[in-house]
C-alpha cells in the first residue's frame, strides 16, 4: 500500500529511535500523506520534549527525498526562524504566505492570494497561536479562516498540517486554541486526523528545564500544588545577584539570546530602564545597539525590504541613529535597525514617544493625538477618502512605534525560543496561582533553551 511506502520513508528519514507514541504517528504520518481525500488535515499536538520538533525534520525530509511540494508557515517572525532551524528549510510567517498587497500603495489592504500548488503539505507550527480574529488589513480580519481558505480552495489535493502545544497560552482574549481543536476544525468541513505525543523522549529528560515543564502541565488541572526543581540548568535568582547573572548571560550568549519575561508592560518597561542604566550604562533615551521590539504592525517600510508586514512582536536592533526632529509637539528619529528574525536591515522613522508609553492605553492615547495631528495637516482636502488616502502615504503617520525589549510579556515571547530565558512570576502569593497563570508559567519556561532563571519564585514553591 501506498501509505506503507509513506510511512516507511518518514521512518528512514528519523534521526533517533522512535518512541511508541511516535512510532505510532509516523504510521498516521504515512497513512495521512498516502491519502486522497480531500481537505486532508493533521493535528500533531505535543508537549515540550516529547520529539514533536524531531517527527517534523523527519516529515520535511520525505518530502524532500520524494519530490512532495510543500511550504512551512508560523503565526509570527520568531517562530517562523525556529521552525526553519529545526525542519532545515526555510519557513515564512502566514501571513506573508497567503496574502497579497492589493497595490503599492502603503496603505492598501492585504488580499487573500491564490494557492497554485498542486497535491502539496502546508505545515503550521505555534498552531496555538492562530487565532480567529485578525488585523482588517489582511483579507476577512481572520487568519484562520483565510489560511484555510487558502490551503484547499485552489488546486486539488493539498493537505494541512498543524502543530502545536494545547498546554500553552491561548491567543489573546480567547479561552482556548481553536486551530487545535479537532471538533472546531471539523466543524469547518476538514477531515481531520489527530495525534498527541505526551512521553518526555529520552535524550531529554535529564534537562531540568524539560523536568519542570512537564511538572507544570501536569498540575494545569491541581494548579494549588505547583511544585519546581532547580538544576544545572534551572536556577532562583534574587535581587543580590540578578544583575551580575544577566551580565554574564550577555556576556556568554549575546543580548539576542537573553530575554526577561514579564507579567506585565509596566513591569518589563521598568526592567529595561534599569537594564540600561545599571547593565548598559545607556543615558540618552534611545542609542545604538539597543534592544526594541515593534509594538503595531507597520505595513509602510518592509516593502522595499521584500517584507510585506513589520509585525507586531517582530524585535530589531538599532544599528545606526541617523538624526531626530520634533513635529506636533513629538519626537522622531530616523534610524537603521536589523530585523532580527529577518536579518534584514532597513531604515525608518520611528516615533521616539512610543518608548515612554507602559501601558497599551498609552499608546493608544498617543497614536489618536499623532493622527489628529497629521489630519489637521491634510484638512484642506475636503473629500474624507480622497483625504485619508493620502494621509497613508504620510511618513510621519506610519513612522514605526517601538518599545524597548530587554523584557516582554509571555505571549509577546510565545513562538521563539532564546538561550537564557528569565521569567518573573511576580508578587504572586500561592493561593492566586490558577490555572491560566500555570499556562503562563509553561509557555514561559519552555521558551528557554539552556538555562532558566527564576526571579521571585518564593521557597515554598519549591
Amino acid at each position: 500500500m501506498i501509505q506503507n511506502f509513506y510511512t516507511a520513508a518518514i521512518k528512514d528519514a528519523f534521526t533517533h529511535v522512535p518512541t511508541p507514541q511516535q512510532e505510532e504517528a509516523i504510521g498516521k504520518l504515512g497513512t495521512f500523506l498516502g491519502s486522497s481525500t480531500e481537505r486532508s488535515t493533521f493535528l500533531l499536538k505535543g508537549y515540550a520534549g516529547t520529539g514533536k520538533t524531531t517527527l517534523v525534520a523527519a516529515l520535511v525530509q520525505t518530502c524532500i527525498d520524494l519530490d512532495i511540494p510543500f511550504v512551512l508557515m508560523a503565526p509570527t517572525g520568531r517562530a517562523a526562524k525556529v521552525l526553519s532551524m529545526y525542519a532545515g528549510f526555510d519557513a515564512a510567517t502566514i501571513h506573508r504566505t497567503i496574502y497579497r498587497q492589493s497595490s503599492p500603495d502603503p496603505g492598501a489592504k492585504f488580499e487573500l492570494g491564490f494557492n497554485k500548488m498542486r497535491n502539496a503539505l502546508f505545515v503550521v507550527d505555534e498552531a496555538s497561536m492562530l487565532s480567529s480574529d485578525g488585523d482588517k488589513q489582511f483579507g476577512s480580519g481572520r487568519v484562520m479562516d483565510d489560511m484555510l481558505k487558502y490551503v484547499f480552495g485552489g488546486a486539488p489535493g493539498c493537505k494541512l498540517l498543524l502543530l502545536g502545544d494545547d498546554a500553552q497560552l491561548p491567543p489573546v482574549m480567547q479561552n482556548e486554541s481553536l486551530a487545535l481543536s479537532a471538533n472546531w476544525l471539523m466543524g469547518c468541513g476538514l477531515n481531520v486526523t489527530e495525534h498527541t505525543l505526551t512521553t518526555v523522549v529520552r535524550q531529554e529528560a535529564q534537562s531540568g528545564i524539560l523536568q519542570n515543564a512537564t511538572e507544570i502541565r501536569k498540575q494545569l488541572l491541581t494548579p494549588h500544588l505547583l511544585r519546581l526543581t532547580t538544576h544545572a540548568d534551572v536556577c532562583r535568582v534574587d535581587g543580590s545577584n540578578f544583575v551580575s547573572t544577566l551580565e554574564d548571560s550577555y556576556r556568554t550568549v549575546g543580548m539576542d539570546d537573553t530575554l526577561i519575561i514579564t507579567r506585565s508592560n509596566k513591569k518589563a518597561f521598568m526592567y529595561a530602564n534599569g537594564i540600561r542604566g545599571r547593565i548598559l550604562y545607556r543615558e540618552e533615551q534611545l542609542e545604538n545597539a539597543d534592544w526594541l521590539m515593534v509594538v503595531k504592525n507597520n505595513y509602510f517600510y518592509g516593502l522595499d525590504y521584500g517584507i510585506e508586514l513589520i509585525a507586531n512582536g517582530d524585535m530589531a536592533e538599532v544599528v545606526r541613529l541617523h538624526g531626530s526632529h520634533s513635529l506636533y509637539g513629538m519626537q522622531f528619529v530616523r534610524a537603521t535597525l536589523r530585523l532580527v528574525d529577518y536579518g534584514t536591515e532597513i531604515d525608518v522613522l520611528l516615533l521616539q514617544d512610543s518608548l515612554l508609553c507602559e501601558s497599551p492605553q498609552q499608546l493608544q492615547e498617543l497614536q489618536k493625538r499623532l493622527f489628529e495631528a497629521v489630519e489637521e495637516d491634510y484638512a484642506s482636502i475636503r473629500s474624507k477618502r480622497d483625504r485619508y488616502k493620502k494621509m497613508r502615504q504620510d511618513e510621519h503617520l506610519n513612522a514605526l512605534l517601538v518599545r524597548m525589549a530587554y523584557a516582554v510579556t509571555c505571549h509577546k515571547a510565545q513562538g521563539g525560543q532564546w538561550k537564557h530565558v528569565y521569567v518573573d512570576m511576580g508578587p504572586l502569593s500561592k493561593d492566586q496561582i490558577d490555572t491560566n497563570f500555570m499556562r503562563w508559567l509553561y509557555t514561559a519556561v519552555t521558551r528557554a533553551t539552556e538555562k532558566l532563571y527564576l526571579i521571585q519564585f518564593k521557597d515554598d514553591f519549591f
